[in-house]
C-alpha cells in the first residue's frame, strides 16, 4: 500500500481519531541483546532452548521447516493454555527461527477497527504479529481479521451517509500467533482460521528442575540440583512461578545464608514467603481453612468464600481454584465448594462428615 493510501485511511474519523492507544511494541528477536536479570531475560530464545511440551515442540518445528523450504510465512498460529505456560516466549521463538520482525499487542488493547488497520498495514512480510489474550478482542476488531488471515487484504469503510466508500488494501503476507487462557471463549470463526491450534500443559517437577538450573545460570546464582528440585516441586507445575520463587530463594540466600541456593536454603527461604510443601501461599490455606474448619466440611458458595478470605469471586475462580482442583484439595460440587480429601491431610485436621444441608 503506497504511503498517500495509509494516510487517507488512517486520516478517516473511525480510524484511529483522537483517542491514544497503548501502541504495539516492535521487537527484534534475531539480533536481540544480552538483558538484565528479569522476566524476559530468562525466556528462551530457540527451539532448542525450550524446555517441556514436547509434543508441542515437535510440531511446531515441522509447521517452522516446512515455510522456511517453501520460502513463505508460517501458517497462523494459536496457543492455549494456563497463563505462565510459555506462550509468549513460543510467539517469541516462531519469529526468531523465521527470521522475521515480531510486532507485539492484546487484545484488550485493540478496541477499534482503526487499531487493527494501523497495525496491520504497518507489518512487513513475513512479519510475526502476536496478539495475546485475543479471546478478549473486541468482536467488531475481529470481523476485520477475518480477510486479513484468510486473503491479506483489508477492508475499510471510508466516510459516512451517501459518500461513504469501501477501499480495499492489500496486506503483506504475515503470520498471525494468538495466545488465549480460554480456549471457549474464542469465536468459531476465528479458531477455525488457525492453521495450527496448540495446548500447553502443565509441566512436571522434572521440567521445572531444569528451567530452574539454566534461570540460575543467566541470574548468575549458585545454586545446586536439590535446590533446584525443591523450587520445582513448589512451583504449580508452571515456568514463570518456578521463575519467580527462585528469585524470592536468591534474595533470601543473599541475606540470610551463604548465597549458595542449597535444599535447606531453598525450603527455608519459601517458607519465609509462606509458600508450602504443595505450593500452596497464604490464599489457598485460607480458602482450605475456610472450608475445613470455619463451615467444617459443608459446602460454600463462591461469593460466601470470597468474602470470608477478602478476595473477589472471579479471582478465586480464576486464580486459585484451578490448582486446588488439580491437587485434589478443593471440590466443585452443586451446591458449592467443598474441601476435598487431601485437603483435611495437608492441614492436618481430622476429617469432619460433611452434613449437606
Amino acid at each position: 500500500m503506497s504511503p498517500e493510501a495509509r494516510k487517507e485511511v488512517l486520516a478517516q474519523p473511525g480510524v484511529d481519531a483522537g483517542v491514544e492507544h497503548e501502541p504495539p511494541r516492535q521487537v527484534d528477536p534475531v539480533a536481540a541483546p544480552a538483558e538484565e536479570a528479569d522476566e524476559a531475560g530468562l525466556r528462551p530464545r530457540a527451539l532448542a532452548e525450550f524446555v517441556g511440551q514436547g509434543q508441542l515442540t515437535e510440531h511446531l518445528r515441522i509447521v517452522i521447516e516446512a515455510a522456511l523450504k517453501r520460502d513463505q510465512p508460517a501458517d497462523h498460529l494459536l496457543f492455549a493454555g494456563p497463563p505462565g505456560l510459555g506462550k509468549t516466549s513460543l510467539a517469541g521463538i516462531v519469529a526468531t527461527e523465521l527470521g522475521v520482525g515480531l510486532r507485539v499487542t492484546s487484545g484488550p488493547v485493540l478496541v477499534r477497527a482503526g487499531d487493527l488497520a494501523a497495525l496491520l498495514t504497518d507489518l512487513h512480510e513475513g512479519d510475526v504479529l502476536f496478539i495475546d489474550e485475543i479471546h478478549r478482542m473486541h468482536r467488531a476488531v475481529e470481523e476485520i481479521l477475518y480477510p486479513a488471515m484468510e486473503d491479506f487484504q483489508l477492508d475499510i469503510l471510508i466516510g459516512k451517509g451517501p459518500t461513504a466508500r469501501s477501499i480495499r488494501l492489500d496486506l503483506p503476507h504475515f503470520t498471525l500467533v494468538g495466545a488465549t487462557t480460554r480456549t471457549g471463549l474464542v469465536a468459531g470463526p476465528l479458531r477455525d482460521r488457525f492453521g495450527f491450534v496448540g495446548r500447553l500443559d502443565l509441566y512436571d517437577p522434572v521440567e521445572l528442575e531444569a528451567i530452574v538450573l539454566r534461570s540460575a545460570g543467566i541470574l548468575g546464582v549458585p545454586i545446586d540440583p536439590e535446590g533446584a528440585r525443591r523450587i520445582a516441586e513448589r512451583s504449580r507445575g508452571t515456568p514463570r512461578i518456578a521463575n519467580r520463587l527462585l528469585k524470592r530463594v536468591r534474595d533470601f540466600v543473599e541475606v540470610r545464608a551463604e548465597g549458595t541456593i542449597t535444599a535447606e536454603a531453598a525450603v527455608a527461604g519459601l517458607e519465609v514467603f509462606g509458600v508450602d510443601a504443595l505450593g500452596l501461599d497464604k490464599v489457598d490455606r485460607a480458602i482450605l481453612d475456610v472450608l475445613c474448619t470455619r463451615f467444617a466440611g459443608r459446602p460454600v458458595g463462591l461469593t460466601t468464600l470470597a468474602q470470608c478470605i477478602g478476595e473477589e469471586p472471579d479471582t478465586i475462580e480464576d486464580a486459585y481454584e484451578p490448582y486446588l482442583l488439580q491437587q485434589g484439595l478443593l471440590q466443585r460440587t452443586a451446591r458449592g465448594r467443598m474441601a476435598g480429601p487431601r485437603a483435611w491431610t495437608h492441614l492436618g485436621i481430622p476429617p469432619v462428615e460433611a452434613t449437606l444441608l
